[in-house]
C-alpha cells in the first residue's frame, strides 16, 4: 500500500479569501475537488491544502472547531529548497494578507522562517542544510 498523497484540511472564515491567498503563494486549484464550500489547492505532487468552510469542516468531525488566530493546534510545515526560498515565500504570504509568525532562524543545520495565513494557521517554512 502507498501512502505517498496528503490532503490537509482546514476550516476557513472566508472560503474565496483563503483561495486567493494560497494562490497568490503559487499554490494551484485542484482539477476536480471544487465546490462552493470547498477548494483542494495543490501544494506540490504529493501535498494539497483542503480548505473548507466550517459548516463542510463539520460534516467530518463531531468534535468543535479550534480557532487558530487563538490557539496553536497544528503547525503546517513545508520544506524549501534554500533560505532565499523561505524568504521569498515569507514575503509572499505577507503580500497577500498574512503577517510575520517568527523571525528568521538559522541553527547551523536547518534555516526556518514562518507566517500566519489570514485566518490565523501557522506555516514555518524550512530548509535543511544537506550534510
Amino acid at each position: 500500500m502507498s501512502l505517498d498523497t496528503i490532503f490537509v484540511n482546514i476550516p476557513v472564515k472566508d472560503l474565496n479569501r483563503s483561495v486567493a491567498f494560497y494562490m497568490k503563494l503559487g499554490f494551484k486549484k485542484h482539477p476536480v475537488f471544487q465546490s462552493e464550500d470547498a477548494s483542494c489547492l495543490c501544494i506540490s505532487e504529493h501535498i494539497n491544502l483542503m480548505v473548507q468552510t466550517e459548516n463542510n469542516f463539520k460534516r467530518f468531525t463531531a468534535k468543535p472547531i479550534a480557532d487558530p488566530a487563538t490557539t496553536t493546534g497544528v503547525l503546517l510545515c513545508l520544506h524549501c529548497d534554500s533560505p532565499a526560498h523561505v524568504n521569498e515565500l515569507v514575503g509572499q504570504a505577507i503580500r497577500a494578507g498574512g503577517s510575520i509568525h517568527d523571525q528568521p532562524q538559522d541553527l547551523g543545520f536547518l534555516y526556518s522562517h514562518g507566517f500566519t495565513d489570514p485566518d490565523g494557521y501557522i506555516w514555518k517554512l524550512n530548509h535543511i542544510y544537506p550534510e
